[in-house]
Protein backbone atom coordinates (compact mmCIF):
# COMPACT_ATOMS: atom_id res chain seq x y z
CA UNK A 1 0.00 0.00 0.00
CA UNK A 2 1.28 3.19 -0.52
CA UNK A 3 2.21 5.44 1.80
CA UNK A 4 2.38 9.72 2.28
CA UNK A 5 3.80 11.79 5.09
CA UNK A 6 1.89 14.18 6.59
CA UNK A 7 3.60 17.44 7.75
CA UNK A 8 3.87 17.76 11.39
CA UNK A 9 1.93 20.80 12.91
CA UNK A 10 0.70 22.47 15.50
CA UNK A 11 -2.66 21.80 16.99
CA UNK A 12 -5.31 24.85 18.59
CA UNK A 13 -6.41 23.58 21.65
CA UNK A 14 -10.23 24.83 21.72
CA UNK A 15 -11.90 23.29 25.01
CA UNK A 16 -10.49 22.34 28.13
CA UNK A 17 -13.22 20.82 30.57
CA UNK A 18 -13.28 17.76 32.93
CA UNK A 19 -15.51 15.12 31.34
CA UNK A 20 -15.57 14.52 27.28
CA UNK A 21 -18.07 12.45 26.06
CA UNK A 22 -17.32 11.25 22.44
CA UNK A 23 -20.84 10.05 20.97
CA UNK A 24 -24.56 10.65 21.94
CA UNK A 25 -26.06 7.77 21.55
CA UNK A 26 -28.35 6.66 24.32
CA UNK A 27 -24.97 6.31 26.18
CA UNK A 28 -23.41 9.10 25.56
CA UNK A 29 -26.07 11.17 25.81
CA UNK A 30 -26.84 9.68 29.12
CA UNK A 31 -23.55 9.89 30.30
CA UNK A 32 -23.26 13.94 29.54
CA UNK A 33 -26.11 14.37 31.32
CA UNK A 34 -24.97 12.39 34.29
CA UNK A 35 -21.74 13.86 34.30
CA UNK A 36 -23.06 17.50 34.36
CA UNK A 37 -25.64 16.56 36.82
CA UNK A 38 -23.13 15.73 39.23
CA UNK A 39 -21.33 18.90 38.52
CA UNK A 40 -18.42 18.04 36.19
CA UNK A 41 -18.10 20.51 33.37
CA UNK A 42 -18.70 18.59 30.72
CA UNK A 43 -19.03 18.83 26.95
CA UNK A 44 -20.75 16.11 24.63
CA UNK A 45 -19.49 15.79 20.89
CA UNK A 46 -20.90 14.31 17.33
CA UNK A 47 -20.09 13.60 14.14
CA UNK A 48 -23.39 14.39 12.82
CA UNK A 49 -25.95 17.50 13.44
CA UNK A 50 -27.82 16.40 16.27
CA UNK A 51 -27.52 14.53 19.45
CA UNK A 52 -29.11 10.77 19.92
CA UNK A 53 -27.29 8.06 17.72
CA UNK A 54 -29.24 5.42 16.98
CA UNK A 55 -32.53 6.74 18.23
CA UNK A 56 -32.38 10.06 15.64
CA UNK A 57 -29.62 9.14 13.69
CA UNK A 58 -30.45 5.65 12.46
CA UNK A 59 -34.18 5.93 13.33
CA UNK A 60 -34.39 3.24 16.19
CA UNK A 61 -37.67 4.20 17.80
CA UNK A 62 -38.74 1.30 19.59
CA UNK A 63 -36.36 2.13 23.00
CA UNK A 64 -38.23 -0.01 25.50
CA UNK A 65 -40.12 -2.86 23.41
CA UNK A 66 -39.16 -5.83 25.77
CA UNK A 67 -41.21 -3.79 28.62
CA UNK A 68 -44.61 -6.17 29.48
CA UNK A 69 -46.38 -6.08 32.43
CA UNK A 70 -43.86 -8.14 35.27
CA UNK A 71 -40.60 -6.67 34.07
CA UNK A 72 -38.47 -4.75 36.45
CA UNK A 73 -37.02 -2.43 34.32
CA UNK A 74 -33.98 -0.22 34.45
CA UNK A 75 -34.52 3.50 36.02
CA UNK A 76 -32.69 6.64 35.68
CA UNK A 77 -31.99 8.90 32.55
CA UNK A 78 -33.07 5.91 30.63
CA UNK A 79 -36.86 6.52 31.75
CA UNK A 80 -36.13 9.94 31.70
CA UNK A 81 -35.65 10.08 27.73
CA UNK A 82 -39.02 7.88 27.24
CA UNK A 83 -40.94 10.04 29.67
CA UNK A 84 -39.35 13.49 28.29
CA UNK A 85 -40.49 12.70 25.13
CA UNK A 86 -43.86 11.55 25.81
CA UNK A 87 -44.47 14.80 27.38
CA UNK A 88 -42.91 17.01 24.96
CA UNK A 89 -44.92 15.30 22.04
CA UNK A 90 -42.45 13.47 20.85
CA UNK A 91 -43.37 9.62 21.36
CA UNK A 92 -46.36 7.22 20.31
CA UNK A 93 -47.62 3.82 22.34
CA UNK A 94 -45.76 1.38 21.18
CA UNK A 95 -47.86 -2.00 20.06
CA UNK A 96 -46.58 -4.77 21.40
CA UNK A 97 -45.33 -3.48 25.10
CA UNK A 98 -46.16 -1.12 27.59
CA UNK A 99 -43.86 1.27 26.39
CA UNK A 100 -43.59 4.43 24.44
CA UNK A 101 -41.83 4.52 20.97
CA UNK A 102 -39.86 8.07 20.51
CA UNK A 103 -40.24 9.94 17.28
CA UNK A 104 -36.38 10.01 16.10
CA UNK A 105 -36.92 13.61 14.11
CA UNK A 106 -38.96 15.37 17.53
CA UNK A 107 -36.12 13.70 20.09
CA UNK A 108 -33.78 15.49 18.30
CA UNK A 109 -34.96 18.53 19.82
CA UNK A 110 -35.66 16.73 23.07
CA UNK A 111 -32.28 15.69 23.73
CA UNK A 112 -31.16 19.51 22.61
CA UNK A 113 -33.41 20.99 25.51
CA UNK A 114 -31.89 18.14 28.10
CA UNK A 115 -28.27 19.02 26.78
CA UNK A 116 -29.10 22.52 27.38
CA UNK A 117 -31.08 22.08 30.74
CA UNK A 118 -27.80 19.82 31.90
CA UNK A 119 -25.34 23.12 31.26
CA UNK A 120 -23.27 20.41 28.44
CA UNK A 121 -21.24 22.24 26.21
CA UNK A 122 -22.86 20.84 22.53
CA UNK A 123 -20.01 20.17 20.55
CA UNK A 124 -21.67 19.02 16.96
CA UNK A 125 -20.48 18.08 13.24
CA UNK A 126 -17.14 17.41 15.16
CA UNK A 127 -15.43 14.06 14.39
CA UNK A 128 -13.01 12.37 16.84
CA UNK A 129 -9.84 11.48 14.16
CA UNK A 130 -7.49 10.72 16.98
CA UNK A 131 -7.18 10.33 20.95
CA UNK A 132 -4.48 12.39 22.99
CA UNK A 133 -2.49 10.08 24.91
CA UNK A 134 0.82 10.91 27.17
CA UNK A 135 2.76 8.22 29.15
CA UNK A 136 -0.92 6.06 29.27
CA UNK A 137 -3.26 8.36 30.18
CA UNK A 138 -5.42 9.87 27.67
CA UNK A 139 -5.48 14.06 27.74
CA UNK A 140 -8.06 13.93 25.01
CA UNK A 141 -9.11 14.60 21.15
CA UNK A 142 -8.13 15.60 18.10
CA UNK A 143 -11.12 16.82 16.22
CA UNK A 144 -11.79 17.59 12.44
CA UNK A 145 -14.37 19.85 10.94
CA UNK A 146 -15.38 22.79 8.68
CA UNK A 147 -12.88 24.33 11.25
CA UNK A 148 -10.21 22.12 10.07
CA UNK A 149 -8.22 20.07 12.92
CA UNK A 150 -8.65 21.06 16.65
CA UNK A 151 -7.64 19.53 20.00
CA UNK A 152 -10.18 19.11 22.99
CA UNK A 153 -8.50 18.80 26.72
CA UNK A 154 -10.30 16.63 29.38
CA UNK A 155 -9.34 15.48 32.74
CA UNK A 156 -11.68 12.42 31.81
CA UNK A 157 -12.76 10.91 28.60
CA UNK A 158 -15.73 8.50 28.02
CA UNK A 159 -15.83 6.95 24.51
CA UNK A 160 -19.75 6.20 23.56
CA UNK A 161 -19.20 5.83 19.61
CA UNK A 162 -20.18 2.51 19.89
CA UNK A 163 -17.70 0.95 18.05
CA UNK A 164 -14.47 1.49 20.84
CA UNK A 165 -12.95 4.21 18.23
CA UNK A 166 -11.39 5.85 20.93
CA UNK A 167 -10.51 3.02 23.35
CA UNK A 168 -8.59 1.19 20.11
CA UNK A 169 -6.67 4.27 18.77
CA UNK A 170 -5.47 4.83 22.26
CA UNK A 171 -4.26 1.09 22.50
CA UNK A 172 -6.57 -0.18 24.47
CA UNK A 173 -7.10 -3.87 23.69
CA UNK A 174 -10.00 -4.81 22.09
CA UNK A 175 -11.88 -7.41 20.24
CA UNK A 176 -13.83 -7.50 16.80
CA UNK A 177 -16.56 -9.70 16.11
CA UNK A 178 -15.47 -11.64 12.59
CA UNK A 179 -17.27 -10.30 9.74
CA UNK A 180 -18.99 -12.98 9.12
CA UNK A 181 -20.30 -13.73 12.43
CA UNK A 182 -21.19 -10.06 13.09
CA UNK A 183 -24.95 -8.98 13.63
CA UNK A 184 -26.70 -8.03 10.44
CA UNK A 185 -26.51 -4.18 10.22
CA UNK A 186 -30.23 -3.01 8.98
CA UNK A 187 -30.76 0.46 7.13
CA UNK A 188 -33.97 2.03 8.89
CA UNK A 189 -36.88 3.81 7.08
CA UNK A 190 -40.45 5.14 7.13
CA UNK A 191 -43.59 5.64 5.21
CA UNK A 192 -46.31 8.14 5.05
CA UNK A 193 -50.06 8.14 3.34
CA UNK A 194 -50.82 4.91 5.47
CA UNK A 195 -54.31 4.48 6.00
CA UNK A 196 -54.31 3.28 9.70
CA UNK A 197 -57.34 2.06 10.07
CA UNK A 198 -57.16 -0.59 7.18
CA UNK A 199 -53.93 -1.28 7.98
CA UNK A 200 -54.88 -1.89 11.70
CA UNK A 201 -57.58 -3.98 10.42
CA UNK A 202 -55.67 -6.30 9.00
CA UNK A 203 -52.99 -6.48 11.82
CA UNK A 204 -55.83 -7.29 13.93
CA UNK A 205 -57.31 -9.86 11.25
CA UNK A 206 -53.80 -11.89 11.02
CA UNK A 207 -51.74 -11.08 14.41
CA UNK A 208 -48.73 -12.17 14.25
CA UNK A 209 -46.67 -13.31 17.39
CA UNK A 210 -42.81 -14.19 18.18
CA UNK A 211 -42.97 -17.64 17.07
CA UNK A 212 -43.52 -16.30 13.31
CA UNK A 213 -40.66 -15.03 13.92
CA UNK A 214 -38.97 -18.88 12.82
CA UNK A 215 -37.85 -19.68 9.92
CA UNK A 216 -37.05 -16.65 7.62
CA UNK A 217 -33.48 -16.39 7.47
CA UNK A 218 -31.99 -13.29 9.51
CA UNK A 219 -35.66 -13.66 11.47
CA UNK A 220 -34.68 -17.18 12.39
CA UNK A 221 -34.59 -17.15 16.43
CA UNK A 222 -34.51 -19.50 19.54
CA UNK A 223 -36.67 -18.68 22.37
CA UNK A 224 -37.08 -19.75 26.00
CA UNK A 225 -40.74 -20.42 24.84
CA UNK A 226 -42.38 -17.85 27.21
CA UNK A 227 -42.44 -15.52 24.32
CA UNK A 228 -43.96 -17.27 21.58
CA UNK A 229 -47.12 -16.04 21.40
CA UNK A 230 -47.10 -12.63 22.56
CA UNK A 231 -48.11 -10.38 19.99
CA UNK A 232 -45.60 -9.04 17.43
CA UNK A 233 -45.59 -6.26 14.92
CA UNK A 234 -44.16 -8.49 12.23
CA UNK A 235 -44.63 -8.15 8.86
CA UNK A 236 -43.37 -11.12 6.40
CA UNK A 237 -46.36 -12.57 4.25
CA UNK A 238 -46.28 -9.25 1.93
CA UNK A 239 -43.06 -9.87 0.61
CA UNK A 240 -43.83 -13.66 0.68
CA UNK A 241 -46.49 -12.75 -1.89
CA UNK A 242 -43.91 -9.80 -3.28
CA UNK A 243 -41.52 -12.37 -4.24
CA UNK A 244 -43.60 -14.90 -5.61
CA UNK A 245 -45.33 -12.37 -8.03
CA UNK A 246 -41.91 -11.28 -9.37
CA UNK A 247 -41.98 -7.49 -7.55
CA UNK A 248 -38.97 -8.55 -4.78
CA UNK A 249 -36.11 -10.65 -6.36
CA UNK A 250 -35.80 -13.67 -5.27
CA UNK A 251 -32.49 -13.12 -4.02
CA UNK A 252 -34.28 -11.28 -1.07
CA UNK A 253 -36.72 -13.17 0.60
CA UNK A 254 -34.74 -12.35 3.56
CA UNK A 255 -36.89 -8.99 3.57
CA UNK A 256 -39.44 -9.27 6.64
CA UNK A 257 -39.46 -7.91 10.31
CA UNK A 258 -41.52 -4.99 12.27
CA UNK A 259 -43.43 -1.98 12.03
CA UNK A 260 -42.88 0.41 15.31
CA UNK A 261 -45.87 2.79 15.24
CA UNK A 262 -48.71 4.43 12.91
CA UNK A 263 -50.02 7.48 13.61
CA UNK A 264 -53.11 9.45 12.66
CA UNK A 265 -51.87 11.10 10.58
CA UNK A 266 -50.56 7.59 8.10
CA UNK A 267 -47.16 7.41 9.36
CA UNK A 268 -45.74 4.14 9.64
CA UNK A 269 -42.37 4.18 11.22
CA UNK A 270 -39.58 2.67 12.64
CA UNK A 271 -39.66 -0.32 9.46
CA UNK A 272 -37.42 -2.56 10.56
CA UNK A 273 -37.05 -4.93 7.43
CA UNK A 274 -33.77 -4.93 6.13
CA UNK A 275 -30.99 -7.03 7.25
CA UNK A 276 -28.02 -6.78 6.01
CA UNK A 277 -25.01 -9.51 6.68
CA UNK A 278 -21.25 -9.56 6.80
CA UNK A 279 -20.86 -5.48 6.96
CA UNK A 280 -18.41 -4.26 9.73
CA UNK A 281 -19.09 -1.12 10.93
CA UNK A 282 -15.80 0.06 10.94
CA UNK A 283 -14.91 -0.36 7.42
CA UNK A 284 -16.03 2.67 5.29
CA UNK A 285 -15.92 0.65 2.31
CA UNK A 286 -18.85 -1.72 3.99
CA UNK A 287 -20.55 0.90 5.34
CA UNK A 288 -20.32 2.57 1.86
CA UNK A 289 -21.99 -0.77 0.44
CA UNK A 290 -24.39 -1.21 3.26
CA UNK A 291 -26.30 2.07 2.92
CA UNK A 292 -26.90 1.95 -0.83
CA UNK A 293 -27.43 -1.86 -1.19
CA UNK A 294 -29.89 -1.26 2.02
CA UNK A 295 -31.83 1.80 0.68
CA UNK A 296 -31.99 -0.87 -2.70
CA UNK A 297 -33.42 -3.20 -0.76
CA UNK A 298 -35.47 -1.10 0.99
CA UNK A 299 -37.75 0.52 -1.98
CA UNK A 300 -38.45 -2.95 -2.70
CA UNK A 301 -40.32 -3.40 0.29
CA UNK A 302 -42.15 -0.65 0.40
CA UNK A 303 -43.22 -1.45 -3.27
CA UNK A 304 -44.32 -4.99 -1.40
CA UNK A 305 -46.12 -3.25 1.06
CA UNK A 306 -48.02 -0.55 -1.43
CA UNK A 307 -49.33 -3.96 -3.65
CA UNK A 308 -49.84 -6.65 -0.87
CA UNK A 309 -50.25 -4.87 2.81
CA UNK A 310 -53.98 -3.13 3.34
CA UNK A 311 -53.90 0.39 3.95
CA UNK A 312 -50.81 1.01 2.52
CA UNK A 313 -51.58 0.88 -1.60
CA UNK A 314 -51.35 4.77 -1.35
CA UNK A 315 -48.38 5.43 0.77
CA UNK A 316 -44.81 6.37 -0.17
CA UNK A 317 -41.39 6.70 1.79
CA UNK A 318 -41.30 9.28 3.83
CA UNK A 319 -37.16 8.90 5.40
CA UNK A 320 -34.82 6.75 5.56
CA UNK A 321 -32.52 6.77 8.97
CA UNK A 322 -29.78 9.43 8.28
CA UNK A 323 -27.08 6.51 8.47
CA UNK A 324 -26.95 2.58 8.76
CA UNK A 325 -27.55 0.85 11.79
CA UNK A 326 -24.54 -0.93 12.98
CA UNK A 327 -25.11 -3.57 16.40
CA UNK A 328 -21.79 -5.45 16.63
CA UNK A 329 -18.23 -4.49 16.57
CA UNK A 330 -15.47 -3.78 18.81
CA UNK A 331 -16.06 -4.61 22.19
CA UNK A 332 -13.32 -3.55 24.71
CA UNK A 333 -11.21 -6.34 27.16
CA UNK A 334 -12.72 -4.49 30.50
CA UNK A 335 -11.69 -4.97 34.09
CA UNK A 336 -14.82 -7.59 34.23
CA UNK A 337 -16.13 -8.94 30.84
CA UNK A 338 -19.83 -9.73 31.21
CA UNK A 339 -21.18 -13.81 30.24
CA UNK A 340 -24.01 -15.05 28.54
CA UNK A 341 -24.54 -16.17 32.42
CA UNK A 342 -24.23 -13.35 33.85
CA UNK A 343 -27.46 -11.90 31.60
CA UNK A 344 -29.03 -15.16 31.69
CA UNK A 345 -28.85 -16.43 35.10
CA UNK A 346 -29.60 -12.80 37.02
CA UNK A 347 -25.75 -11.77 37.83
CA UNK A 348 -25.14 -9.79 40.77
CA UNK A 349 -22.13 -7.88 41.40
CA UNK A 350 -21.14 -5.65 44.39
CA UNK A 351 -20.19 -2.89 41.89
CA UNK A 352 -23.49 -2.66 40.38
CA UNK A 353 -24.28 0.61 38.99
CA UNK A 354 -27.85 -0.44 37.18
CA UNK A 355 -29.94 -2.96 36.76
CA UNK A 356 -31.19 -4.17 33.29
CA UNK A 357 -34.19 -6.91 32.78
CA UNK A 358 -33.71 -10.60 31.22
CA UNK A 359 -34.11 -8.69 27.96
CA UNK A 360 -31.57 -10.85 24.87
CA UNK A 361 -31.67 -10.03 21.20
CA UNK A 362 -29.62 -11.29 19.18
CA UNK A 363 -27.50 -13.70 17.59
CA UNK A 364 -30.59 -15.86 16.89
CA UNK A 365 -31.73 -15.32 20.56
CA UNK A 366 -34.95 -13.85 21.62
CA UNK A 367 -35.66 -13.80 25.31
CA UNK A 368 -38.66 -11.37 26.62
CA UNK A 369 -38.72 -10.29 30.45
CA UNK A 370 -41.54 -11.36 31.25
CA UNK A 371 -40.73 -13.17 34.81
CA UNK A 372 -39.20 -9.95 36.55
CA UNK A 373 -35.27 -11.13 36.82
CA UNK A 374 -33.00 -8.76 35.67
CA UNK A 375 -29.40 -8.35 36.08
CA UNK A 376 -27.22 -6.05 37.70
CA UNK A 377 -24.34 -4.13 35.40
CA UNK A 378 -20.68 -4.06 36.96
CA UNK A 379 -18.53 -0.76 36.68
CA UNK A 380 -15.83 -2.89 35.88
CA UNK A 381 -17.24 -3.50 32.26
CA UNK A 382 -17.20 -0.21 31.72
CA UNK A 383 -13.35 -0.26 32.19
CA UNK A 384 -10.66 -0.73 29.58
CA UNK A 385 -7.69 -2.27 30.10
CA UNK A 386 -4.40 -0.43 29.29
CA UNK A 387 -5.72 3.40 29.52
CA UNK A 388 -6.08 5.66 32.30
CA UNK A 389 -8.59 8.34 32.62
CA UNK A 390 -10.59 6.47 30.10
CA UNK A 391 -14.65 4.69 30.64
CA UNK A 392 -16.60 3.33 27.39
CA UNK A 393 -20.00 3.61 27.51
CA UNK A 394 -22.83 1.71 25.17
CA UNK A 395 -22.80 -1.35 22.84
CA UNK A 396 -18.90 -1.68 23.42
CA UNK A 397 -18.36 -2.42 27.12
CA UNK A 398 -17.12 -5.55 27.77
CA UNK A 399 -18.41 -8.97 26.99
CA UNK A 400 -19.32 -12.06 25.28
CA UNK A 401 -21.72 -12.55 22.22
CA UNK A 402 -24.63 -13.75 24.42
CA UNK A 403 -24.27 -10.81 27.21
CA UNK A 404 -23.54 -8.17 23.86
CA UNK A 405 -27.12 -9.36 22.41
CA UNK A 406 -28.32 -7.99 25.59
CA UNK A 407 -26.28 -4.98 26.63
CA UNK A 408 -26.31 -3.40 23.52
CA UNK A 409 -30.05 -2.90 23.90
CA UNK A 410 -30.17 1.24 23.93
CA UNK A 411 -31.91 1.11 27.45
CA UNK A 412 -28.93 -0.83 28.73
CA UNK A 413 -26.76 1.75 27.01
CA UNK A 414 -28.09 4.81 28.46
CA UNK A 415 -28.06 2.33 32.34
CA UNK A 416 -24.21 2.15 31.62
CA UNK A 417 -23.67 5.77 30.36
CA UNK A 418 -25.54 7.20 33.73
CA UNK A 419 -22.81 5.09 35.56
CA UNK A 420 -19.65 6.38 33.06
CA UNK A 421 -21.31 9.85 34.09
CA UNK A 422 -21.10 9.88 37.35
CA UNK A 423 -17.85 8.03 37.37
CA UNK A 424 -16.16 10.09 35.50
CA UNK A 425 -17.48 13.04 37.53
CA UNK A 426 -16.50 11.71 40.56
CA UNK A 427 -13.30 10.50 39.57
CA UNK A 428 -12.62 14.31 38.68
CA UNK A 429 -13.92 15.85 42.34
CA UNK A 430 -11.82 13.54 43.98
CA UNK A 431 -8.84 13.12 42.38
CA UNK A 432 -8.77 8.76 42.30
CA UNK A 433 -7.99 7.44 39.40
CA UNK A 434 -10.89 4.96 37.62
CA UNK A 435 -8.82 1.82 38.67
CA UNK A 436 -9.29 2.71 42.40
CA UNK A 437 -12.68 4.71 42.30
CA UNK A 438 -14.70 4.52 45.22
CA UNK A 439 -17.66 2.88 43.86
CA UNK A 440 -19.44 3.81 46.63
CA UNK A 441 -19.72 7.33 46.38
CA UNK A 442 -20.64 6.64 42.39
CA UNK A 443 -23.53 4.23 43.61
CA UNK A 444 -24.83 7.22 45.75
CA UNK A 445 -24.49 9.49 43.46
CA UNK A 446 -26.59 7.34 41.23
CA UNK A 447 -29.51 6.86 43.17
CA UNK A 448 -29.43 10.58 44.13
CA UNK A 449 -30.10 10.51 40.32
CA UNK A 450 -32.97 8.24 40.18
CA UNK A 451 -31.25 5.35 39.46
CA UNK A 452 -31.67 2.03 40.11
CA UNK A 453 -28.61 -0.56 41.28
CA UNK A 454 -30.29 -3.57 42.72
Amino acid sequence: MKTIAEPARSVDVVLDVDVLVVGSGPGGLAAALAAARAGARTALLDRNGCFGGNITQVGVEGFAWYRHERTIDSEGIGIEFEQRAKAMGAALPEPQSLSHALDAEMFKWVADVLVEEAGVQPLLHRLCVAPIVEHGAIRGIITESKAGREAILAQRVIDATGDADVAARAGAPVRKTPREQMMAASVMFSMCGVDKRRFMEQIKADPQSYKDWVGNGEWSIETSGKEDDLFSPFLRKPFKRAVAAGVIPANLSTIAGTWGSVSDQGDLTYLNLIHLPAIDGTDPGDLTRGEIEGRRQAIHAVEALRRFMPGCEAAKLRNFGMTIGIRDTRKIDARYNLTATDVREQGRFEDSIGIFPEFIDGYGLLILPTTGRYFHLPYRALLPKGVANLLVAGRAIGGDKISHAAVRNMMCCAVGGQGAGVAAAISCRSGAPFERLDVSAVQRELLRQGARIR
